[in-house]
């Protein structure tokens, strides 16, 4: 059967869960938020929600086992019909001997399609990292202007570079997705999973050394009372969503695939508490370098390409290997992520439309690669596209795919 392994489903969740949202969102969210109060709001908030929620759509998954369209109806169907549980073959994941389903009850699953909508924009600012490992690492910015130059040239100007970028990004996932779950997703989590976890350790020993990292860790850490307010409260619970890929039918597809017997409750543990450390060695290792160059930890979404190369470039000699290092590890946490996100609209093209793996996966890349180079025409400056209430394309999926919590604000 294509399913994970123990390890490999728990490896693949975890990749899906840890991306830019706990890497370059958790510190800026961090730094804007009060730092300790929004820190202890969202370890609180993660354990008491994040874990039930995250176990709640691997159940959805792992019960119904199939597609995020049919998941619902599947599960309405076994808890209305007395016989319905002997008929389903979950071995062989068929669902034929449950019909009819009721199919007004697929619009629940209809937030699948919010993968392919995030992996449109996503894969932009991914092609950035990738755009940074390549150009920037080796020839740091030595001043604030100049980084914030080099930042608005490849956002609003380079649309050559940033295409080629962002097409590289798309290519790699619905390649990975293509080969399936053992071949592709599996395999690859297994390799840059642990890959990261040592470049971050290996980076956060690193800020352990620099006088900073006291001032750092106070920032992290310290609770102030005074900076309590409803925005850090919802802030905390957006971050929970964003780094647990909550809501998108990701985890329940990746769920779906799991061993029959998984302990999900241990495999959602292992997650949460593993994004959270990662979180953490993140923020703690940003902010420490932040700090080396004089920096400000409330610097906003500027924080990872804007600001950091400025810290990297303060650390003299050491700062190029460091500055390599850190975007290899981003960018491996970024395609871990692109890769769950295009596989949930996958499934349902698989199994609606009859398409194999691989035709499904690069139908749905071509589509989101169109996508894609319409949100970089969009954020062309020279070309002055229409805007909706001042916000270009990349602004508007932002918005449509936020988590609810975000809504709030």
């Amino acid at each position: 059967m294509n399913n994970f392994s123990r390890l490999g489903f728990i490896m693949a969740t975890l990749g899906s869960s840890i991306g830019l949202g706990h890497i370059w969102r958790f510190p800026y969210m961090a730094g804007e938020n009060g730092g300790g109060a929004f820190v202890i709001f969202y370890l609180i908030l993660a354990l008491c929600i994040g874990v039930s929620m995250l176990i709640a759509e691997m159940l959805l998954g792992n019960i119904a086992r199939s597609n995020p369209l049919d998941n619902y109806p599947i599960l309405d169907k076994l808890n209305t019909s007395p016989t319905a549980h002997d008929k389903l073959d979950i071995h062989n994941q068929s669902v034929q001997d449950l019909k009819p389903l009721n199919k007004s009850l697929m619009w629940l699953g209809i937030n699948a399609i919010a993968g392919p909508l995030i992996l449109s924009f996503y894969a932009v600012v991914m092609g950035w990292i990738l755009y940074y490992l390549i150009f920037v690492s080796t020839h740091l910015p030595s001043d604030i202007q100049g980084s914030v130059a080099l930042f608005n040239e490849i956002r609003t100007q380079s649309f050559l570079w940033q295409s080629l970028c962002f097409a590289s990004i798309i290519a790699f996932t619905a390649f990975v997705v293509a080969r399936g779950i053992k071949k592709g997703i599996e395999r690859l989590n297994l390799i840059l999973m642990p890959l990261l976890f040592i470049i971050f350790v290996g980076l956060l020993i690193y800020a352990l050394t620099l006088e900073e990292f006291g001032k750092s860790w106070h920032f992290m850490f310290h609770f102030d009372p005074s900076r309590i307010t409803l925005d850090t409260l919802i802030e905390s619970l957006a971050q929970v969503f964003f780094s647990l890929s909550l809501g998108v039918s990701t985890i329940a597809v990746y769920a779906a695939n799991a061993k029959e017997g998984e302990n999900l409750l241990k495999s959602g543990l292992w997650v949460v508490i593993s994004g959270i450390v990662i979180s953490l060695i993140a923020g703690l290792m940003i902010f420490t370098f932040i700090y080396h160059f004089d920096g400000q930890p409330s610097e906003g979404v500027g924080l990872l390409l804007i600001s950091l190369p400025l810290a990297f470039h303060s650390l003299g000699s050491s700062g190029e290997v460091i500055s390599i290092l850190f975007f290899i590890a981003v960018l491996f946490a970024g395609l871990t992520s692109t890769i769950s996100m295009l596989e949930p609209g996958v499934r349902i093209l698989c199994d609606k439309l009859n398409f194999s793996q691989a035709k499904a996966s690069y139908t749905l890349g071509g589509v989101i690669l169109i996508l894609g180079f319409l949100v970089i025409l969009w954020s062309n400056a020279d070309l002055n596209m229409p805007t909706i209430r001042e916000k270009n394309l990349f602004d508007m999926l932002d918005f449509l795919t936020t988590p609810p919590p975000c809504l709030c604000r």
